[in-house]
């Protein structure tokens, strides 16, 4: 279906993406979209051919912001840990930009990827999860990360860890995501110890 511009069209999927969010995607209606957008719900039609492409539109948006932000970190600085940190800031950015499509993949990802029309999360999944891994692979091997530990347990770990902020985290002008990214780094690589003093 074609995209149509206008105020309605992106209050509509505003409001389907905070219920979407909210309550899962399973377990929201038609009829309460169009309610919390103010419309009646026969006239979601003329904009959306289904809840489903409601979702999928939320969803692909978040996903290509992902993609294009973790590409410009792998072209980029190469050291393990400037790389680590500049791929926890992208990850920030996009929670930030996208807050609702980061909750509806979270909770809901399980659920549409038994829907055939969102078959291509599962691709989606394994390439976050591959950019992350590089990554991490790199830096064990320089010797910025310790090689006793999986690669994917730190993967899950950190990822769940960033993208879960979504759901505490409000940046502030004096702790902003630059300043959550530098403490994560700074946890995920220095651990908690303090430093031993010479």
């Amino acid at each position: 279906m074609a995209r149509e511009p206008g105020d309605r069209r992106e209050r509509i999927l505003a409001s389907a993406a905070a219920l979407f969010a909210r309550k899962g995607v399973s377990a929201t209606t038609v009829r309460e979209i169009a309610d919390e957008a103010g419309i009646l719900s026969g006239s979601l039609y003329h904009h959306f051919e289904s809840k489903e492409a409601m979702v999928d539109e939320i969803v692909t948006s978040y996903l290509e912001d992902l993609r294009t932000r973790y590409k410009r970190v792998l072209d980029g600085e190469s050291h393990p840990r400037t790389r680590l940190h500049d791929l926890i800031v992208a990850s920030l950015e996009v929670v930030e930009a996208h807050p609702h499509a980061t909750e509806i993949y979270q909770n809901d990802v399980n659920y549409l990827t038994q829907i055939e029309r969102f078959g291509y999360l599962r691709t989606a999944g394994k390439e976050v999860q591959q950019t992350w891994l590089s990554v991490i692979e790199a830096g064990i091997a320089e010797g910025v990360i310790r090689d006793d530990l999986d690669p994917k347990i730190l993967y899950r770990l950190m990822r769940d860890a960033v993208w879960l902020s979504v759901r505490w985290f409000k940046p502030t002008a004096a702790y902003p995501i630059t300043r959550l990214a530098e403490d994560c780094t700074s946890l995920f690589l220095d651990g908690l110890s303090k430093p031993v003093q010479a």
